[in-house]
């Protein structure tokens, strides 16, 4: 009885400490703009879960169609998504070892005036696999999912630099 009282005591007063220092869970970003810009191709990975992204929150409709730039409040440019493979490391023999893997998205939002909100920015994520070749299905498995992974952070990283523009 005295140890579910204790244990009763130590989760309340915990609980109490983590609201007394201004411990929020994340809510859903508040944006300054309803509507969206975004020239991504529908065959972008990186644009189309950025699209789903802002379009979740239910406070921001996405335009894609360039006839509809006008409805747009603000226009997100995307100036480069792109993913790349670099050779890291070799065994003495020149097989391949190891990989560095990148994905680079540079972007900048204005206003359909050409007021710029937030200036061109390069967000870079990187990731380091080890290859082998007698299991290269795995690799390439791993692969793909080190690449959603990079591109899970980029758009939430987006999210939140979107939600830091107060003004239009």
């Amino acid at each position: 009885m005295q140890r579910r009282a204790f244990l009763s005591l130590m989760a309340s007063s915990t609980a109490l400490s983590l609201a007394g220092c201004g411990f929020q869970l994340r809510k859903a970003p508040d944006f300054a703009f309803t509507t969206l810009f975004s020239g991504l191709p529908e065959s972008s990975p990186l644009g189309v879960e950025l699209r789903r992204s802002l379009e979740s929150t239910r406070r921001v409709k996405v335009i894609t169609d360039g006839r509809q730039i006008n409805d747009a409040q603000v226009i997100l440019d995307v100036l480069g998504d792109q993913r790349e493979k670099q050779v890291l490391s070799r065994n003495a023999t020149g097989q391949v070892r190891e990989f560095q893997l990148r994905v680079r998205f540079r972007f900048k939002l204005r206003t359909l005036a050409g007021k710029e909100l937030i200036p061109e920015t390069e967000i870079l994520q990187q990731r380091d696999i080890s290859f082998n070749e007698s299991a290269v299905l795995a690799k390439e498995a791993e692969e793909n999912l080190l690449y959603r992974d990079m591109q899970s952070d980029i758009v939430q990283q987006v999210l939140r630099r979107l939600a830091a523009v107060t003004e239009i």
